[in-house]
């Protein structure tokens, strides 16, 4: 019996995987790598072993080092958790071969989907529709559109959609390159693109005496940039085709598990069009991220099912039935003001409103899994996914209100986030019709869904609580406390004035003033204070009085960023500096870098002319590789960096000027 399991993972999926193994009384550890030292999963742990480095290559891709990590703590299992090695048949085998059980399919299963070419095939002779395959040497533009995907792993990484035959070359070389920093692996291959698809997907349970259950389908149609960002079960595609489109999936899934002699928990997933045609795309052999949602509307733990399966333990003859409707969200430290670059950064407070954690919904309510707590710092070194938030309920859209009420109500002072786009997604009345798939944000429009929760009128609200609040905050910290409000005056005078820079880089000034009745806003006359505190700012608006609670975060230089919760939403602004540093003012044309990470590749040098919106550089940012362009016409006049470098935000990767270069 398994009594000990090291999980071979990090952040939420640690969390939870430690969940269940805490309540089937079976010992714990984790592994870390340096810049997750103080992460939750490894104080949750009871031992935890260092990976002595920073990256994932250094750390939670050295096979060795977490073999020897379990046999330093005495663990007799590993589970591989999702990402890093979980589909890698050397990780599996090389379990097996120290004598450890592996808490996952067999080697071999693992290298038979391993590769998506290889899995095409063998699923090809196994009757389950498939896409062909096309050889990148032969695409014309009558092939296209076409997809670029990554032989080995997931994600959206190495996935590119090429529709300019001119573009084929450079994004093939950009996929190889992206997955090979993912994977290990640089091999792509090209498959038609389905515009308007649906992303269907089934989960297996297989054991080690013969029996597969298929236990659920989901859907997950909404991605941006390939990566999915809600997910739901059950699919309501196969709900509104109906008819045999449910047993189809299940008993191509079960094929497809079947044929590879498949053990443990596994995803097989398909591509759908509208009239419920649907094609083979891979199978992941690991617990999937949204594995929650099918969790929430089976009533099984599959984590557990993961355990006693790797036990030896047999299935029932059939899986238990479906019931209501479960949706799950992706949080991402991203900013959608910075073309949704991802960040880093500390997370001062995060409280996300959760009926449970890393646990089964047994009534409508919201479950929260995730893998940071205040004070966590998300790393350019690892993927920014903030935490997966869950809803269940009997019908759909009570599972899609609710789950908009918890982000809306959450507390997120740090990074920016995708928060808002979230919300506006589940309270699309397309949405909420069902009517989506995979050319769903382009549709709708990207920019429309992300756009902030708070309209002007409410954000302007906002600030003028966060001006009030700074207010309160530096009174209660002054050497002498007075008795009558900051700024008041025996005759009226000018007001104060605070000014904040807002997620776009505008300027917002707010004005007050302490008269014998209580605070005036002169700009805002439509605005009663009701009253202020250095956390807490209740004002009233057209007779409503809203609260507003307010957070301050000083920096090193004594400069706070303010966040304010509403129960509309968030808002977050930082204090403009009184003064500027001159030496942290950059020359004219300085182009910086949007997000921090590594220079992969430079593709100019100094004399060069450029148009506006040519590709500069190549950065590598939590995996994934972002193109920076030319912002404006000109000459690169300086350049900064090199292949290799590490950036941190706002570094100067090259200037460029209107002038020529003179010798």
């Amino acid at each position: 019996m398994i009594t000990t399991v090291l999980v071979a993972n990090r952040g939420e999926i640690a969390r939870r995987v430690f969940a269940t193994c805490a309540r089937l009384g079976i010992g714990t550890v984790a592994v870390f790598s340096d810049p997750d030292a103080g992460a939750p999963h490894v104080t949750e742990a009871d031992r935890a072993v260092r990976l002595p480095g920073k990256t994932s290559a250094e750390t939670y891709l050295d096979i060795d080092a977490i073999i020897a990590a379990a046999r330093a703590s005495g663990a007799d299992a590993i589970h591989p958790g999702y990402g890093f090695l979980s589909e890698n048949a050397a990780f599996a085998q090389a379990v097996v071969d120290a004598g450890l059980t592996w808490i996952g399919p067999p080697a071999a299963a693992i290298t038979a989907m391993g590769s998506k070419v290889n899995a095409k095939a063998l699923m090809a002779d196994s009757d389950v529709p498939i896409l062909g395959d096309l050889d990148p040497a032969s695409i014309d533009a009558s092939d296209l559109p076409v997809l670029v995907k990554a032989s080995a792993g997931g994600g959206g990484r190495g996935m590119r959609v090429v529709r300019d035959i001119d573009r084929l070359t450079e994004e093939v070389e950009g996929a190889a390159r992206e997955a090979a920093s993912a994977f290990g692996d640089p091999t792509v291959f090209c498959e038609p693109y389905v515009e308007r698809g649906h992303h269907i997907e089934v989960q297996v349970l297989a054991d080690t005496h013969g029996t597969v259950w298929a236990v659920g389908e989901r859907e997950c149609s909404i991605q941006r940039r390939h990566q999915k960002i809600v997910e739901e079960a059950p699919a309501p595609l196969v709900e509104r085709i109906g008819g045999d489109l449910r047993d189809r999936l299940y008993a191509a899934a079960r094929s497809a598990a079947s044929a590879i002699d498949y053990v443990g928990a596994g995803t097989v997933e398909f591509l759908a069009d509208g009239a419920g045609r649907f094609y083979f795309l891979e199978m992941n052999t690991r617990l999937q991220v949204e594995h929650p949602v099918t969790e929430a509307t089976t009533g099984l733990d599959l984590v557990e099912w993961q355990l006693r399966i790797a036990d030896g333990e047999a299935l029932d003859t059939a899986p238990p039935a479906t019931r209501g409707h479960a949706i799950e969200v992706r949080l991402y430290a991203e900013d959608p003001a910075n073309d949704w670059a991802p960040q880093s950064g500390t997370v001062h407070h995060v409280d996300i409103p959760a009926d449970v954690r890393f646990a089964g919904l047994d009534r409508p309510g919201v479950r929260v899994d995730s893998g940071i707590a205040d004070g966590s710092e998300i790393s350019v070194f690892y993927d920014p996914m903030l935490a997966k938030v869950i809803t269940w309920a009997p019908t759909r859209r009570r599972a899609a209100t609710m789950l908009a009420n918890a982000l809306v109500r959450s507390r997120l002072h740090g990074p920016a986030t995708n928060r808002d786009l979230l919300v506006r997604i589940l309270r699309d009345e397309q949405f909420a019709s069902g009517d989506t798939d995979t050319g769903y944000l382009d549709q709708v429009g990207l920019d429309v869904l992300a756009r902030p929760l708070l309209d002007s009128d409410t954000a302007r609200t906002a600030a003028a609580a966060a001006a009030l609040a700074c207010c309160a905050r530096e009174r209660s910290a002054a050497a002498v406390q007075r008795a009558v409000p900051a700024g008041w005056r025996n005759l009226t005078s000018a007001p104060q004035t605070r000014t904040f820079v807002d997620a776009d880089g505008d300027e917002v000034t707010v004005r007050y003033r302490a008269t014998r009745t209580g605070i005036d806003l002169p700009e805002d006359p439509a605005i009663t204070v009701v009253s202020s505190a250095a956390d807490l700012v209740v004002l009233e608006v057209d007779g409503v009085a809203v609260p507003h609670s307010v957070a301050a975060y000083p920096d090193a230089d004594g400069v706070a960023t303010i966040h304010v919760d509403t129960p509309a939403g968030s808002l977050a602004l930082a204090e403009a500096p009184r003064f500027v540093d001159p030496t942290a003012v950059g020359a004219p044309g300085s182009l910086l870098a949007p997000m921090p990470g590594a220079v992969v590749r430079v593709a100019v040098a100094v004399g060069d002319r450029v148009v506006q919106g040519q590709p500069v550089l190549w950065l590598e940012a939590m995996k994934m590789e972002h193109t920076v362009h030319a912002p404006a016409d000109g000459v690169v006049t300086e350049l900064a960096v090199s292949a290799g470098h590490q950036l941190a935000v706002g570094d100067v990767l090259a200037v460029i000027s209107e002038e020529e270069v003179t010798a």
